[in-house]
This record gives C-alpha cells, sequence and structure tokens, in this order.
C-alpha cells in the first residue's frame, strides 16, 4: 500500500543565515542536493508516493524546485501553505485530508535531519507494536541540551513512559532524533492551530501508552545551523566512505572524505579535505588549502588560499593568499580580497570584505 509522509520545512530557516537570505533552507545543497532531497529520496524507496512539505515562508520557490523530482520520482509532493506558523503539531490537521485518506500509517520529519534513514525498518517495527505513534530516538554524549526520551521498565520496554525537556541531571541518553511514524488515529489528538507536538501531543500519548520508541543506528545531525552543518558533512561524508565510496575524489591532492561535482575543478598542489564537498562549477586555484569545508555552485578559491571550517555561498570568489576559518559563513555572491583574513566571519549576499575580520561578527 503506497503510503504518505509530511516534512516539517517550517519558517525562515534563521539559524542558517546568511545562505537563507537568498534560498529557502530546505533547497540548500547538502552533499551536493537540495537538504530536502535526501529525505525524499528515502521515503520513495520505502514505498512512499504521497509528500506533503508544510511550508510557511516562500513556498513558491520550493513549489518551482520541487515539480523536478515530483517527475524523477513518480510522486505527488502538496505543499501545505501556513497563513501563521503552526509549530510541530498544527501543520498535521492542516494536511489531515491527505494524511488519513486510508488506513496506512505515515511519516513525520524534520526537514533538517540528516542520518541514516531506515523508514522501512520503522514501518515493520510501528506495525509490530501497534500503538498510534513510533518516535525514532538517536543516543548523544550530552543529554542536557535536548528533549530526552525515557521509556517504561528501566528501558527494557519499547513503550515511552515520559519525556524530559534539557535534564539538569542524567536521565537517558536518548532524545528524540525528529522523525516519527504515525497511525492516523493520532490526528484525533491535533486542532489546526498553532500547536507542539513536543509538549502537547506526546506526553498524553506517552499517558494513554500509544507511543514507543526505535532506536536510530549510525550518525545523526540536526544540519540547521553552520557549525552543526559542517559536523553533519563529516558524518555524511564517512557514511558515504563505507556504503559508497566510488562516488568520493581520490588522488595524491585529496586527504580523507572529499566529494567533488564531475563540473568542479582544481588547480596544481593543492591539499583538499578531509571533509570537504566542491559544488558544480567551482573553481580551486593551485596551492589551495582546503579542510571542514563546503563550497557551493559556481563559486571560485583562487590561489594559494586556506580555508578551514567554512561555507562558501553559491557565485562568491574567495582571494588569493585569503585565510577563512571558524564557522566562517559566505553568503551567495561574497567576495573575499586577496590575503584579506576571516575568523568567524557570517557575511551577508552580494557584499564585498576588503578587511580582515578578526573576530567572529556579521557583516552586512
Amino acid at each position: 500500500m503506497p503510503m504518505k509522509a509530511l516534512i516539517l520545512v517550517g519558517g525562515f530557516g534563521t539559524r542558517l543565515r546568511p545562505l537563507t537570505i537568498t534560498t529557502p533552507k530546505p533547497l540548500v545543497e547538502f552533499g551536493n542536493k537540495p537538504m530536502i532531497v535526501h529525505q525524499i529520496e528515502a521515503l520513495v524507496k520505502a514505498g512512499v508516493k504521497d509528500i506533503v512539505l508544510a511550508v510557511s515562508y516562500r513556498p513558491e520557490a520550493m513549489v518551482k524546485a520541487m515539480k523536478k523530482y515530483e517527475e524523477e520520482l513518480g510522486i505527488k509532493i502538496h505543499f501545505s501553505v501556513e497563513d501563521e506558523p503552526l509549530d510541530t503539531a498544527g501543520p498535521l490537521a492542516l494536511a489531515a485530508h491527505i494524511l488519513d485518506k486510508d488506513d496506512e500509517p505515515f511519516f513525520v520529519l524534520n526537514s533538517d535531519v540528516i542520518c541514516e534513514f531506515i523508514f522501512e525498518d520503522m514501518i515493520t517495527f510501528h506495525k509490530a507494536h501497534g500503538g498510534e505513534g513510533t518516535i525514532l530516538v538517536t543516543k548523544v554524549d550530552d543529554p542536557s541540551k535536548y528533549g530526552v526520551v525515557v521509556n517504561r521498565d528501566d528501558g527494557k520496554s519499547s513503550s515511552i513512559e515520559r519525556f524530559v525537556e534539557k535534564p539538569t541531571e542524567f536521565i537517558s541518553n536518548k532524545i528524540n532524533a525528529g522523525i516519527y511514524i504515525f497511525s492516523p488515529a493520532i490526528l484525533k489528538r491535533i486542532e489546526v492551530r498553532k500547536m507542539s507536538i513536543e509538549k502537547e501531543v506526546f506526553p498524553p500519548m506517552a499517558a494513554d501508552g500509544q507511543i514507543h520508541s526505535m532506536e536510530l543506528p549510525g550518525f545523526w545531525m540536526d544540519v540547521g545551523q553552520p557549525k552543526d552543518f559542517l559536523t553533519g558533512t563529516g558524518l555524511w561524508l564517512t557514511s558515504v566512505a563505507k556504503k559508497t565510496p566510488q562516488v568520493l575524489a581520490s588522488g595524491p591532492q585529496f586527504v580523507g572524505h572529499v566529494l567533488m561535482d564531475p563540473t568542479a575543478k582544481v588547480g596544481e598542489n593543492c591539499r583538499i579535505g578531509p571533509n570537504v564537498v566542491l559544488g558544480p562549477n567551482v573553481v580551486i586555484g593551485d596551492g589551495v588549502r582546503l579542510s571542514r569545508t563546503v563550497v557551493l555552485a559556481d563559486s571560485v578559491v583562487k590561489d594559494h588560499a586556506w580555508v578551514q571550517s567554512t561555507i562558501i555561498g553559491w557565485q562568491s570568489t574567495v582571494g588569493r593568499w585569503a585565510r577563512l576559518e571558524n564557522v566562517t559563513v559566505l553568503g551567495q555572491d561574497v567576495h573575499i580580497s586577496d590575503e584579506v583574513f576571516c575568523n568567524g566571519a557570517r557575511v551577508l549576499p552580494h557584499k564585498s570584505v576588503s578587511a580582515n575580520v578578526s573576530e567572529p561578527q556579521i557583516i552586512m
């Protein structure tokens, strides 16, 4: 039976600025593919035919971009446009006419989560326990920054007893990974209004014994802000290296895991990597050093530049002997002059930087 999914695309993508000033967050390329397309392709592989994108900002850009994938993948992408943001539960009620059109369960996920998606396994697990909902959980080193999931019977059962937001003492290291599968019965619990699924829907479900957790194997990262985007890129490249190493760049100039679009060009005597992604039509000059860096389409890094922990936006230029580091992010069409140093700079689109930026700041 074909299944359905809803992706919470949300609003302005402020955490990923300046990239999201010119491009909606789900369309920012992660691993040379729009972030949301990683999720859509994995959903389609699991048999999903109807995908609802819950959007409250610039839906026209999303509609245009998604047309291509709708045709390529043979699916229907619906847009559920919120007049005002409805948080994480309201969008389900708004799209209920699609999500409950049959008795089959449906997926819900946050648009900026990257992991090894296990949708097929989730279907099997969810149908086996028979409850209204399944939450994917992941283990983290520091659970105090997240919503922690506590299971019944001292963790021996998959049934969730309660949720603890940002605990001050250790209770569990399992957190909500932002990926769910629900039976249509959950829709009776949700109204078309601003409503939090984590605070208003999950606790009553836990009290009723209707929600279970399933542990996610492998890596997980919310890539909605620049430092996590770069960390997530490294984790994802490691996963790619295990599964399909042939797609990564190889040769004496590449160190560790590097993904390079076939149209990108790299000069002589460079050292590229580890954890670098070069987008379409990117040009890297001679003697360039890149590590933990993403260079988006049509950008140029000139000779002998040194770039670390940086995201270079589309159609940007980094000058000769320039040095960028410490989660510097260039928006679209940004130009860094020769020999300029940028330490943690966030440069808004269509700007030129000709003086050193010695401490983290926004360049407007």
